[in-house]
C-alpha cells in the first residue's frame, strides 16, 4: 500500500490520531544485519505507518539496500519506502532497482539526489544519468505511473549546498528551494520527509512556507534522536544543521556522560514533537540510527504506544507485499514459523481469503536451507540452551518442558523470541504434559468472546471480540499415541490427525475437512476466521516439522555423539500429532491427557 493512502486514511478517520515511522541504513557487516532485523522487529511490532531504508552514495550499498527491502516488506512485515538517489547511478541501474522492488510487492520509494560517492566533494551527473531528484521523480511518474508512492526530502534550513558558513541559507536560495521543491511535488511526488533539525520553530516556519507557495501534500517532520554527543556534532556538522545554542548548552555541560546525553535526547525528541503536534501535524518520522531504545522512548512519553499494548490486525502478521493485501487466512501449523511459511507461499498465485476452503492453494514451496538458518544471536543461544548432553529420552521432555515453563528462550521449533503471551495461560499445562512425552511445538487456550483489545490474546480492531478452540501439536511415541486414541473416543468434541516420518496417518476426520480453530466478531464486519487446521497443510508441515529434529537440533553436537544419534531415534520413530477442542466453551483439551 502507498504510504500516503495510510496517512490518508489516519487521517480521515479524524480521530486527532497521530502516525509515526522509521528508519534505518544498512549495516555494514552480516552480524550487523541480522542484529538490525532483531531490533526492527520489536519495533515494527508498534505498529508504525512505514519504515525506510537508506539507499548509499552512488549506490554503494544497492545489493544490500534492496535485499534489506524485500526482507522488511515480505519477512517483517512492514510497510516499506526505498531511498533511491540518483548520484553516479546510470539509468539501467535505476530502472533495475525499480523493476525488483515492484516485483516484490514494494509501492514506496524516497527519490534522492544523494551524496556525492565516498572520495568526492561534489555531484557530479554521470553520462546518462540525472542531474537532480526532480529527474528521478519524472522518470518514476513517466515508466511506472501511479504504481508508486513518491516521496521527497525537504530542507526546512534550505538544502546544504546553499547554507553559508554562519549557518543560514540567504534568503534568495531559501526561496530557491522551496520553488524547486514545489516543482518536485508538482512533477509527482505526493509527500515530502524534511531533512533533521533542532530548532522547531524554523519548521513550523518551513510548513508554513510551503503553503504560502501552494505545496499541499503531507509534510512529515525528520526527528533524530540525540544519542551520543561526537556523533551528534558529526551528523549536524555533515547536514550543516543549526542547532540552538540552549541545546548546545545543555550537551557541552554532559557530553562525557554518554546515558545523560541519551536521557536528554529522548526529553528533547519529546518536547520537539509535542510542539509540532500541537500545531496540528499528526505525523512523525523518527531517524532511528538503528537503535530502538531513544525512538520508542520518545514514542512512548508521547503516549503514542505503550510496551504492554502491542495490537495485532491478525493473529499473525501479514505481509505488506501488494500481492497478499487479500490474505486472511492460514493453516495454524506454522505460527512459531511464520517466516518459513511467507518464504514457502512466495510463488503463490492467490493467497487465501475468507474460508481456506474456498481459496486454498496447496502449491508449497519445497524445503530449503532457508527454514533451517537462524541469526547468528539467535543461533548462539539455541547452542546454549539445546546442545545439552542427552542420556535418555527423559531428558528430551526435560529440555521441551522448560520452554514451554519459560526456562528457556529458544526452540529449534520456533522463530519467535521466547513463549507467546497466550502460551502463557497454560504453561503449566503444557509443562506437565511434557514431561509426559507429549512434546509441544504449537499450542492455543480456548477462549470464548475475550475482547479484541486482550493483551494475551487480543487481535483485529476495536470494539470486537475473539474466539478460538483450544489446539496443541506435539510429537509423541507411537504407544502414546495409541493411548491417546482410545481416550479421544470418550472426548466426543476432539478432533486428531498424526502423522510420522514416512507418512503412516492416523485421524478421526476426512483429509479434506478444514475446521476453523480462531475467529473474531468486529463491529460492521464479517466474521474473520484467520486460522485453520487443514489436512492437506498439515502434510506439508509435518516434513518441514521431522526436519527440524535433525537440521535444527541434532546439528548442534558433533557427528558421533550419543545425543545426535537419541534425537535420531526419536525423529525416526514418533507422530507429529494435531489435537483440537472442539468444545471452546466448556471443553478441557488436557483431561484426555490424564492418567496416560
Amino acid at each position: 500500500m502507498k504510504v500516503i493512502e495510510k496517512i490518508r486514511e489516519a487521517t480521515a478517520a479524524n480521530d486527532n490520531r497521530v502516525v509515526f515511522s522509521f528508519e534505518f541504513f544498512p549495516p555494514k557487516t552480516e552480524d550487523g544485519v541480522d542484529n538490525l532485523f532483531e531490533r526492527m522487529e520489536r519495533m515494527v511490532a508498534h505498529n508504525p505507518t512505514f519504515c525506510d531504508i537508506t539507499w548509499g552514495a552512488g549506490g554503494s550499498t544497492a545489493d544490500l539496500t534492496l535485499e534489506i527491502a524485500n526482507r522488511m516488506q515480505n519477512m517483517v512485515c512492514v510497510e516499506t519506502m526505498m531511498h533511491l538517489t540518483c548520484t553516479n547511478m546510470p539509468i539501467e541501474k535505476i530502472d533495475h532497482a525499480l523493476v525488483t522492488i515492484k516485483s516484490n510487492g514494494i509501492q514506496n520509494v524516497l527519490a534522492l539526489r544523494g551524496d556525492p560517492p565516498h572520495g568526492q566533494d561534489k555531484f557530479v551527473q554521470v553520462e546518462g544519468g540525472f542531474a537532480c531528484a526532480l529527474d528521478l521523480v519524472k522518470h518514476i511518474r513517466s515508466k511506472y505511473g501511479d504504481y508508486f508512492g513518491i516521496t521527497v526530502a525537504g530542507y526546512p534550513e534550505g538544502h546544504p549546498d546553499v547554507i553559508q558558513d554562519g549557518g543560514v541559507a540567504p534568503p534568495e536560495a531559501y526561496e530557491n528551494d522551496l520553488a524547486y521543491l514545489k516543482r518536485k511535488v508538482d512533477a509527482g511526488a505526493d509527500l515530502i520527509v524534511t531533512q533533521l533539525f533542532y530548532d522547531t520553530d524554523i519548521f513550523l516556519k518551513f510548513v508554513n512556507d510551503c503553503r504560502q507557495i501552494g505545496i499541499t501534500c503531507p509534510i512529515v517532520p525528520g526527528i533524530m534522536p540525540i544519542n551520543n554527543f561526537k556523533g551528534f556534532l558529526r551528523m549536524t556538522g555533515f547536514c550543516k544543521t543549526k542547532i540552538p545554542p540552549e541545546i548546545m548548552a545543555a550537551l557541552e555541560a554532559i557530553k562525557d556522560n554518554e546515558e545523560a546525553v541519551r536521557a536528554y535526547g529522548i526529553h528533547l525528541g519529546t518536547e520537539m514533537c509535542k510542539k509540532i503536534m500541537a500545531s496540528g501535524i499528526r505525523t512523525l518520522h523518527l531517524y532511528t540510527l538503528n537503535m530502538e531504545k531513544s525512538a520508542l522512548a520518545i514514542l512512548m512519553n508521547l503516549g503514542l504506544i505503550e510496551e504492554s499494548k502491542i495490537s495485532r490486525p491478525l493473529p499473525w502478521r501479514r505481509p505488506a507485499n501488494v500481492f497478499r493485501v487479500k490474505e486472511n487466512v492460514r493453516p495454524i501449523f506454522w505460527a512459531n514459523r511464520p517466516k518459513s511459511y511467507i518464504s514457502r507461499t512466495v510463488g503463490w498465485d492467490q493467497y487465501p481469503h475468507g474460508r481456506w476452503g474456498d481459496s486454498r492453494n496447496a502449491s508449497y514451496g519445497a524445503l530449503g536451507d532457508y527454514q533451517f538458518l537462524r541469526p547468528r544471536s539467535r543461533d548462539k543461544k539455541l547452542h546454549e540452551e539445546w546442545a545439552v548432553p542427552l542420556k535418555n529420552v527423559e531428558d528430551i521432555y526435560e529440555n521441551f518442558m522448560k520452554f514451554c515453563l519459560g526456562k528457556l528462550r529458544t526452540s529449534p521449533w520456533t522463530e519467535l523470541d521466547g513463549l507467546q503471551p497466550e502460551t502463557k495461560i497454560i504453561s503449566e499445562q503444557l509443562g506437565n504434559i511434557n514431561l509426559k512425552g507429549f512434546l509441544t511445538i504449537n499450542s492455543q487456550p480456548a477462549v470464548n468472546g475475550a475482547k479484541s483489545d486482550s493483551p494475551s490474546v487480543g487481535w483485529g480492531g476495536p470494539g470486537g471480540y475473539v474466539y478460538q478452540k483450544a489446539y496443541l501439536e506435539f510429537f509423541c511415541s507411537p504407544e502414546k499415541l495409541n493411548a491417546l486414541v482410545d481416550k479421544c473416543k470418550i472426548f466426543p468434541s476432539l478432533t486428531y490427525m498424526a502423522v510420522n516420518k514416512e507418512g503412516i496417518w492416523k485421524s478421526n476426520v476426512s483429509n479434506t475437512d478444514v475446521n476453523a480453530v480462531t475467529w473474531g466478531v468486529f463491529p460492521a464486519n464479517e466474521i474473520i476466521q484467520p486460522t485453520v487446521v487443514d489436512p492437506q497443510s498439515f502434510m506439508v508441515w509435518k516434513d518441514e516439522a521431522f526436519e527440524i529434529w535433525s537440521r535444527g537440533w541434532a546439528k548442534l553436537y558433533p557427528e558421533d555423539d550419543p545425543s545426535r544419534k537419541l534425537i535420531d531415534e526419536v525423529q525416526g520413530k514418533y507422530y507429529l500429532v494435531s489435537l483440537v477442542d472442539n468444545d471452546y466453551v466448556h471443553g478441557d483439551l488436557f483431561a484426555v491427557f490424564k492418567d496416560i
